[in-house]
């Protein structure tokens, strides 16, 4: 189903609730109209692309649904990148409209910049004010009409671009008025698996530029549920909406996970929670501990999955087999082979790189030289990640293989030692990789972000190599630690390590591109 269907049956129901509150169905999809008319107006056909520059506000779903009805493609780009990263996304996915948020504080030199540099851009708006040489989004859609649905438009994302530059994964449009197959098999997937109807409340303060948080909210309008929108994570207010909107599904990352559960235990335990029927996470390895801990809290009804904007890897996991096989992130859907760096297959219960067989076709736009390099000789195609399999054939993230250290000829997985450094009550954050030694390679390296009121200094980076040496083998362990303000992620929780990592590479050559 898509909004027109539930703006017909229940118009007056909720598809959005904001700080301004409730946004209905039938508005929503009044609203999504009128883009559509504005667009066709300005002379998009189907198969164009329209680029969104914003933050987490409603008129992000107005225009993604204007183009899902006008048969265009929507790139939401990631409002942390420099002007520069904009603007290659802007240009690499063909864009002709632009959507930018006017009352951020780069907007304006965002704007500037994009309409520079960006020639075949035809159709400059502004959200949230004006800006010279863009036209207003409130006045250009007042003027625009209304218009009937013309075709199914698709999403078309990059790849978040933390170890390099963003890729753009394109399908084909879909032809048979029924949104995509991902579409589908999303809105199935809530249906049927998470337990999701039209009653159902749904929290993701993920940002919108990320897979997870336009696409799942988009498949909640299709159910017919509410879906809260959150300009920011923060951790109480999670929990406060929680409580004051009886939230029955939400989905998290783990970096969110960790804050909330560093919130002091009595402000934890001040809201309840227990309207919660199904919480989801994904986008990065959960430590255990974490996990445990957050069942504990929530109960048993964490559910994980596992994937790529690409689409041909995926696995699922709820949460009584999670409890079976900690640290699983599930079967995979498809068949899965480890391989050592030679391409052969390992046993089970050892960690390599991960193919997966099958799957549905993918290919990154206009870029035939990077599709063909996730594929081996056997046309097996890797998100790049390192795992293992156990002996029931449930999977098992150990790391990207981008930031495997290898010392002394040793493979070491820095996530082991991330997951146990960012659960220390004196730490914030934490990152590990490796950087040059000359007698084995590469050592172990921790960068860390201290809590509030905690000292950097010997002392501290003496407790935390002890910390992590009480709890994992000597050769995973960091031998030095450093200190910084705050680790780069982004809002979602990403870290950007390649960024760190960086610093202790130049002018050296390293066995990890």
């Amino acid at each position: 189903m898509n909004i027109a269907d539930h703006a017909s049956t229940a118009a007056d129901s909720p598809a959005l609730i904001t700080d301004d509150g409730p946004i209905s169905f039938g508005e929503l999809h009044a609203r999504s109209r009128r883009v559509a008319a504005l667009l066709h107006g300005a002379g998009l056909r189907r198969g164009d692309g329209v680029a969104l520059v914003l933050p987490n506000r409603p008129e992000f779903f107005e225009i993604t649904w204007g183009c899902q009805l006008s048969g265009l493609y929507y790139t939401a780009v990631n409002t942390h990148f420099t002007p520069d990263e904009v603007a290659y996304v802007v240009d690499d996915s063909d864009a002709k409209a632009v959507f930018v948020d006017a009352s951020e504080p780069w907007g304006p030199e965002l704007a500037a910049h994009v309409r520079a540099a960006n020639a075949g851009v035809t159709v400059h708006l502004t959200v949230g004010g004006t800006l010279p040489g863009w036209r207003s989004y409130e006045e250009a859609l007042a003027a625009a009409g209304d218009a009937p649905p013309l075709s199914d438009g698709s999403e078309m994302l990059y790849s978040s671009g933390t170890t390099g530059r963003p890729k753009a994964v394109r399908r084909s449009l879909p032809a048979d008025g029924n949104g995509s197959w991902a579409q589908a098999v999303l809105e199935m997937a809530l249906i049927h698996k998470y337990g999701m109807d039209s009653s159902s409340v749904y929290l993701s303060p993920a940002p919108l530029y990320h897979a997870a948080g336009v696409n799942y909210t988009m498949a909640v309008h299709r159910v017919g549920a509410a879906s809260i929108l959150m300009r920011k994570f923060d951790a109480e207010a999670v929990l406060r909406l929680i409580e004051t909107q009886g939230v029955t599904h939400a989905q998290f990352v783990p970096t969110m996970f960790v804050r909330m559960l560093k919130l002091p235990e009595a402000l934890r335990r001040k809201y309840d929670v227990s309207s919660l029927q199904c919480v989801i996470h994904a986008a990065a390895p959960c430590p255990v501990d974490v996990k445990h801990r957050m069942m504990d809290w929530f109960g048993p009804i964490i559910h994980e999955y596992y994937g790529g904007t690409e689409g041909f890897a995926g696995t699922t996991i709820g949460p009584e087999e999670w409890l079976a096989h900690p640290g699983s992130v599930g079967k995979p859907l498809s068949p899965v082979h480890v391989l050592a760096d030679d391409g052969n297959e390992l046993p089970v219960g050892s960690s390599g790189e991960l193919f997966f067989e099958g799957g549905p076709h993918f290919e990154y736009f206009k870029d035939p030289a990077k599709t063909a390099s996730v594929s081996n000789n056997r046309g097996w195609r890797s998100l790049g990640d390192m795992g293992y399999v156990d002996d029931d054939g449930y999977l098992y993230l150990t790391d990207r293989s981008t930031f495997m250290i290898v010392s002394g000829g040793v493979n070491i997985y820095p996530q082991e030692a991330e997951n146990l450094l960012v659960m220390h009550p004196k730490l914030v954050d934490a990152a590990v990789f490796g950087v040059p030694n000359d007698e084995f390679g590469e050592e172990v390296k921790a960068v860390v972000q201290p809590a509030d009121g905690v000292a950097p200094g010997p002392d501290l980076e003496a407790e935390l190599i002890a910390y992590c040496r009480a709890h994992l083998a000597g050769y995973k362990c960091p031998r030095t630690v450093e200190f910084e303000p705050e680790l780069p992620r982004d809002p979602n929780g990403k870290l950007y390590k390649r960024r760190i990592r960086e610093r202790y590479w130049q002018g050296r050559t390293s066995r990890i591109v």
